[in-house]
């Protein structure tokens, strides 16, 4: 785990200084590895000759560089095209109404793996795939179930493991006991951060014999970074010294929020020490760029990936945190290694949502 979020920190930071801002920009920008075992050398050597896969992504609300899954997606397809070749492209929702329109716009320019990045799109995905069956679909942060299209496919996180994490660092770093969670839209995607924060700092508490109490708020939205930085402010200026978002570009305005008050902020989705690092205390990962281009690999090598779901989690390597711990030292940060290895030992389940959470938290009493 360590080396390979080593290595994938080290090329999300190079991406960062060129995120992309229009639609046809491409550029390498990411390490694979998720829940299935890496192409062979003769299924790389296949995947390299098929340069006229056209591939396209279709971003929620946040944009492309909301420093946040959008971009993490987009870096996957970088990378992408970097190894094979392939012809990649995105196209920016400013508004909900936009997604069906720019999943149309993306059918009629002849791709033939179009992502939609959010689970806001599931049921534009859902229209789309429909209406072209010919074409392929695949969506981040959905699971459609046994009503999976034929043609779609999903690709979800198990991101109440590594919130597990940063909820017990935040509830180990914490000197006021009192810790904040921000999250972006109401959802059962959202409710596997913040319930497996709220786990997590439980853990600790527990762990220490002290009391720390957790402030969750939405900001309804995954864009408006100026909301998420009032509501941090809030926190900040009613004792929390700690705040974890889960919030899309919501988020940065959390992390400006703790750098101007000096406190600690959590980031998400991936490394996001470089937006403040003398602030960003740590960042519960989803490595959404390795899956989007694992699973866009196997489209191009005619693998059958519609009507079903890939997960991703702590065992696959796919989500955690930095190894970087400079701000919590290394009595926290191992602590929280030896509870990465109990989660995928399967000692530990983190909750996923609120009646998962109260009867973890009833197992700690």
């Amino acid at each position: 785990m360590k080396k390979i979020v080593a290595l994938l920190l080290a090329v999300v930071m190079a991406a960062s200084a060129t995120a992309c801002a229009s639609g046809s920009n491409t550029a390498a920008s990411s390490q694979a590895a998720a829940s299935t075992p890496a192409s062979s050398a003769a299924e790389a050597s296949s995947t390299e000759a098929k340069t006229d896969f056209k591939i396209a992504m279709v971003t929620d609300t946040g944009g492309v560089n909301d420093q946040s899954f959008n971009q993490s997606s987009w870096e996957g397809l970088q990378k992408l095209k970097a190894d094979t070749g392939a012809d990649v492209s995105y196209t920016e929702s400013k508004q909900e109404s936009d997604y069906a329109t720019n999943l149309d716009k993306e059918a009629d320019d002849g791709n033939k793996l179009i992502w939609g990045v959010g689970f806001a799109m599931a049921d534009a995905i859902t229209n789309a795939a429909k209406a072209n069956p010919d074409i392929s679909y695949a969506i981040v942060d959905n699971d459609y179930g046994d009503k999976t299209p034929a043609n779609v496919t999903g690709v979800v996180f198990r991101a109440q493991e590594p919130s597990f994490l940063v909820g017990y660092i935040a509830a180990k770093t914490t000197k006021t006991g009192k810790v904040g969670f921000v999250g972006g839209m109401t959802s059962a995607v959202i409710d596997q951060f913040e319930y497996g924060y709220k786990a997590g700092v439980a853990y600790a508490s527990k762990e220490m014999g002290k009391t720390i109490t957790v402030d969750a708020q939405y900001a309804e939205s995954f864009s408006d970074a100026s909301k998420g930085k009032a509501i941090a402010q809030k926190m900040f200026s009613n004792g929390c010294d700690v705040v974890f978002h889960a919030a899309g570009g919501v988020g940065v305005g959390v992390i400006e929020a703790a750098k101007e008050a000096n406190k600690f902020a959590i980031g998400v989705d991936r490394d996001q020490a470089y937006l403040a690092p003398d602030n960003v205390l740590t960042s519960a990962m989803k490595l959404v760029n390795q899956a989007v281009e694992l699973v866009s690999k196997d489209a191009i090598d005619g693998k059958e990936i519609g009507g079903k779901t890939y997960t991703y989690g702590l065992t696959e390597d796919a989500v955690g945190i930095p190894t970087e711990h400079k701000l919590m030292g290394d009595e926290t940060y191992n602590a929280a290694m030896a509870l990465e290895q109990k989660i995928k030992d399967k000692e530990i389940t983190p909750p996923a949502n609120k009646d998962e959470f109260t009867k973890y938290e009833a197992t700690l009493k």
